[in-house]
C-alpha cells in the first residue's frame, strides 16, 4: 500500500467517492469529519477518522503529522452560513482567520491551504482519482434546449461569470435576459428556489466555475438534489461548464431531469468568452 493521503471532509457524498477512489488505488484513507457537516458513514470508509468542529485548524495539522499525511484533498461541502453561529476555533484557527481580510470562499480556502503547506502537507487537486465525475460537454437529456433558452444560457454565463470573479458564488438564475437571482453564502439551491419562485416557471440555471478556479477546492457541483430544486419550482434548464464540475450520480439524474421535463446540458468556453455546445 502506498502512504496515507488525507481528506479534509465536509458534506455530502464527494468524500466517501474519493476514500473509495483513493483505498482502490492502493492509498490509505485518512479522515478528518467535520461535525454537524460529513455524513457519518465517513467512518466506514475511511482508514481513521477524527472528527473536528469547524475552525479547529491546530487539531487538523496535529492529526495529520501523527499520521504521518504528507498529501490531503478538500472534499465536500460546508455550510457556509455556519461562520457566523457555529464556529469555535483553536488557538490556529483564530490566527489564520484573523489574517484574513477577505472572508469569501476562495480567500477562506486558500489560506487554510496555505497554512497547510507551510506546515509540510501538500493540499492536492480535489479530482485526482475521480476525473471521471468532472460534468461532460453537450445535451444529457432527450428534450433540448430553445432558441429563447440559450439565449438566456448565453446572458446568464456572462453574468456568472462576473460573479465568480468577485468571488461571490458560481449560479444565476435566469428568465427572459433578467438575473432573478445570484447564489452568495446561502448556496445553489437556496438561490434556485429564490429565483425560481419569482420566475413563476420556466427559470434557467447557469452554474460556473470561477474564473481562475483552484482544483483543490470549491468546485461546482450538481447531482439528483439539484434536478429535486429546480423540478420543485418548475424550472426549465440546468447549464453547467463542462469540464469544470463535478456530475454526481449522472444516471439517475438525467433520469429525473428527463422525468420533470428539465434540459441539463454541458457547455465550454470559446476563446470569445462565449459557450459554446
Amino acid at each position: 500500500m502506498e502512504s496515507a493521503i488525507g481528506i479534509i471532509a465536509g458534506g455530502g457524498q464527494f468524500p466517501l467517492l474519493f476514500a473509495d477512489a483513493a483505498k482502490k488505488n492502493g492509498r490509505k484513507v485518512v479522515a478528518i469529519g467535520h461535525r454537524g457537516e460529513s455524513l457519518q458513514e465517513l467512518e466506514t470508509v475511511a482508514d481513521i477518522t477524527c472528527w473536528v468542529k469547524l475552525g479547529q485548524l491546530g487539531k487538523i495539522i496535529k492529526f495529520f503529522r501523527s499520521e504521518n499525511v504528507s498529501e490531503i484533498v478538500f472534499a465536500g461541502t460546508i455550510t457556509k452560513t455556519r461562520i457566523f453561529r457555529d464556529i469555535l476555533p483553536d488557538l490556529k484557527g483564530i490566527t489564520l482567520w484573523n489574517k484574513i481580510d477577505i472572508r469569501q470562499d476562495d480567500a477562506i480556502l486558500r489560506a487554510v491551504a496555505d497554512a497547510l503547506e507551510k506546515e509540510g502537507i501538500r493540499v492536492l487537486a480535489s479530482t485526482c482519482y475521480l476525473e471521471h465525475l468532472l460534468f461532460p460537454r453537450g445535451i444529457l437529456t432527450r428534450k433540448k434546449p430553445s432558441a429563447v433558452q440559450l439565449e438566456d444560457i448565453r446572458y446568464g454565463w456572462k453574468i456568472a461569470k462576473e460573479i465568480g470573479r468577485l468571488d461571490i458564488g458560481q449560479c444565476v438564475v435566469v428568465r427572459e435576459k433578467s438575473i432573478l437571482a445570484v447564489e452568495a453564502i446561502e448556496g445553489t439551491d437556496a438561490a434556485i428556489k429564490r429565483g425560481g419562485e419569482l420566475a413563476g416557471s420556466g427559470a434557467v440555471i447557469v452554474k460556473l466555475k470561477k474564473p481562475n478556479q483552484d482544483f483543490r477546492f470549491d468546485l461546482p457541483a450538481t447531482g439528483v438534489k439539484t434536478i429535486e430544486t429546480i423540478a420543485g419550482v418548475n424550472g426549465s434548464v440546468l447549464a453547467v461548464e463542462a469540464g469544470q464540475s463535478l456530475l454526481f450520480d449522472r444516471n439517475k439524474m438525467v433520469q429525473a431531469a428527463d422525468k420533470a421535463g428539465i434540459v441539463v446540458v454541458g457547455l465550454s468556453e470559446d476563446e470569445q468568452g462565449d459557450f459554446v455546445l
